[in-house]
């Protein structure tokens, strides 16, 4: 396994080699298996080493697997479940429009929006059915063609790829995307480099320090092969920082999803508890209730080009 990993990643918001391990490997395969990539995966607990670097406090994946193998399992993984839950994106997205629009004003006569790593094009969609110009940049050929089929301005590929002009998004976004990089900054970079100057940088991801990641240690949900990056307002904001913006406000966000998606996440942990809420719900026909759920423990950063 050790020939397919990187051996040395040194620490990508501060550049220092020398970190701490958090957590030991607990991976098995002994190849990137794609379809623990996908966005529904319920992989919990199965990642490469996790280490927090000793400078700056950023924790991250390492050793891990090379770049190349990373890049290739998100362009061709699918995942139908996250079609099936498009519900639950529907009002999170949804929810998450409004501070933008707020930030950016209504009396704009174009308003430009850029979702990286916009899978099917949920955020896409619901922009343009609110008078933006929408686009998305997303890696999954499957994901990006099922977003095309609907009509939606989707790339297939990065930011980095992408023929996108400098200063020309009023707004841009990733939802759930910055953990899964491989060079984080690099990426933010981008952003900063196709928002318009006064435009805004909206990030959402998961919280290493958050009371819920401190009270389930190792077993924290959210230590996954696919997971790259373990962010907290704080290292997310100096990263952010860095690449030009101006930090405007962090806060916990959490998301709405159907109750019968919700209890599949307790199968990895209790599939006793797993098959008896799931009996009950479905006896019930509860499935398709959309509820929200808000553990502390994602965040959502906006942030203004200066």
């Amino acid at each position: 396994m050790s020939g397919l990993l990187n051996e040395d990643i040194a620490c990508n918001l501060c550049g220092a080699k020398d970190a701490a391990l958090l957590y030991p490997s607990t991976l098995k395969n002994m190849t990137p298996n794609a379809d623990d990539f996908r966005c529904t995966s319920a992989a919990y607990g199965i990642h490469p080493p996790i280490v927090r670097c000793r400078r700056c406090d950023l924790v991250y994946a390492n050793p891990r697997w090379q770049a190349a193998l990373v890049e290739e399992s998100y362009s061709v993984v699918e995942d139908q479940t996250y079609v099936e839950e498009r519900e639950g994106r529907v009002l999170t997205f949804s929810r998450n429009l409004q501070p933008l629009e707020d930030l950016v004003g209504a009396d704009k006569p174009t308003r430009r929006l850029l979702d990286v790593g916009c899978h099917i094009g949920v955020m896409v969609e619901l922009a343009q059915a609110r008078g933006w110009d929408a686009w998305g940049v997303e890696p999954s050929t499957w994901a990006s063609e099922q977003a095309r089929a609907r009509g939606l301005n989707v790339i297939t590929g990065t930011l980095t790829d992408a023929a996108i002009p400098e200063n020309y998004f009023d707004v841009v976004t990733m939802w759930d995307v910055i953990e899964h990089l491989t060079d984080p900054m690099a990426e933010i970079r981008n952003a900063y480099r196709v928002v318009k100057p006064g435009g805004i940088f909206a990030i959402h991801t998961i919280d290493i320090e958050s009371a819920f990641a401190r009270v389930m240690g190792k077993h924290w949900p959210w230590l996954m092969e696919m997971h790259l990056y373990y962010f907290s307002p704080r290292t997310l904001g100096k990263m952010v920082e860095q690449a030009g913006f101006q930090v405007i406000r962090s806060s916990a966000q959490g998301r709405f999803l159907r109750l019968g998606y919700f209890i599949t996440r307790i199968e990895p942990y209790s599939k006793l508890l797993y098959r008896a809420l799931d009996a009950i719900i479905k006896r019930m026909n509860w499935g398709g209730v959309a509820i929200p759920v808000n553990f502390g423990d994602l965040f959502t950063i906006y942030a203004r080009k200066v």
